[in-house]
């Protein structure tokens, strides 16, 4: 007679725990190619209906097909996907968005919920901004419908450059997973969770920021990790404290934040300078792009040199952002 075997539940567990995670990510994997062949079958849908419409000259003739095509797809595969409403989505979907093959790299990331938010939007750049960037982000859907409010596209310093490098940009960062500052970095930020109003002086503005870091993190922006404050650097004998010292991710630079009060003067420019070559000195680490400036202030714009690669030659370039706040 073969021995019994006594299993406890405490030795099965890990067992059963490894496989909940293969079934969860399973699940997890079908989930996403089912959405991802959904929006694309939305896209075809809208984009044959089209074609049809426009195939008919006559204005008329386009609510026709809409029912008739909505009626006969209702009959045969259920009622509310197949909605008049929903089939004129469809038809705005693959007319707001004509080329496959941005859509394509998406549909993968996002779910219809995310092309549906951004259809109102009236600027073609600024709704493939929001997308490529929700898609690169992982963005759910409250954290676009927030991003959308807030104009983040149009606060960025990519939205001030012309169309054809716009779409440069979000094609490399779609493609290539690119990231570049100007995609980062916008004008202005909104620091009203501060609290400050009336008078108040750089240190005030410094403690408010820090006591409210995590939401002046989420005003920067994804990737922002804090690193120090009052960064003390020895240069030529003498003390200079930074600010406020950050590090992007994804940029692989440190970020350089000295807070100025009232109108913007050329020696603040020259002295952010200095703390970058020095941090570029005695803080970059191999492999790491070099450091980026960030000035913030009450009602007033500052310029901050920035690093940026060139593709023709290829070497690189300091060019300047201007950047304003107000946080009344």
């Amino acid at each position: 007679m073969a021995d019994s075997i006594n299993i406890q539940n405490n030795n099965i567990m890990p067992l059963v725990d490894d496989l909940r995670q293969i079934i969860n990510q399973t699940r997890n994997r079908v989930a996403v190619n089912v959405n991802a062949e959904l929006t694309l079958m939305y896209w075809h849908i809208g984009e044959r209906i089209n074609k049809e419409v426009l195939g008919n000259a006559r204005a008329e003739y386009g609510k026709q097909i809409v029912m008739t095509v909505s009626r006969q797809l209702q009959s045969e595969y259920g009622d509310k996907e197949f909605e008049p409403r929903t089939i004129r989505r469809m038809m705005q979907f693959a007319s707001l968005f004509p080329d496959i093959k941005i859509v394509t790299p998406l549909v993968t990331q996002l779910s219809w919920s995310h092309f549906l938010m951004v259809m109102p939007i009236k600027d073609p750049l600024a709704r493939e901004y929001y997308l490529t960037m929700a898609a690169s982000e992982h963005w759910s859907k409250r954290t676009l419908e927030s991003k959308i409010d807030g104009l983040l596209y149009e606060r960025t310093a990519v939205a001030t450059k012309p169309d054809e490098l716009i779409k440069q940009e979000l094609t490399e960062l779609r493609e290539n997973n690119v990231l570049t500052p100007d995609l980062v970095f916008k004008s202005p930020y909104f620091l009203e969770f501060t609290g400050l109003k009336g008078m108040y002086s750089e240190k005030s503005l410094e403690d408010s920021l820090v006591a409210h870091l995590e939401q002046f993190i989420l005003e920067l922006g994804n990737g922002f990790t804090f690193v120090e404050r009052q960064k003390r650097m020895i240069i030529d004998g003498e003390d200079f404290y930074l600010d406020l010292l950050f590090y992007h991710r994804r940029l692989h630079r440190l970020i350089a934040i000295d807070l100025k009060l009232g109108k913007f003067k050329a020696q603040y420019k020259g002295q952010m300078e200095l703390y970058l070559r020095w941090l570029e000195a005695h803080e970059m680490e191999p492999g790491e792009e070099q450091s980026i400036t960030i000035g913030e202030g009450k009602r007033f714009s500052i310029v901050l040199p920035v690093m940026t690669e060139l593709k023709y030659p290829k070497e690189k370039e300091r060019h300047t952002v201007r950047i304003g706040f107000d946080i009344e």
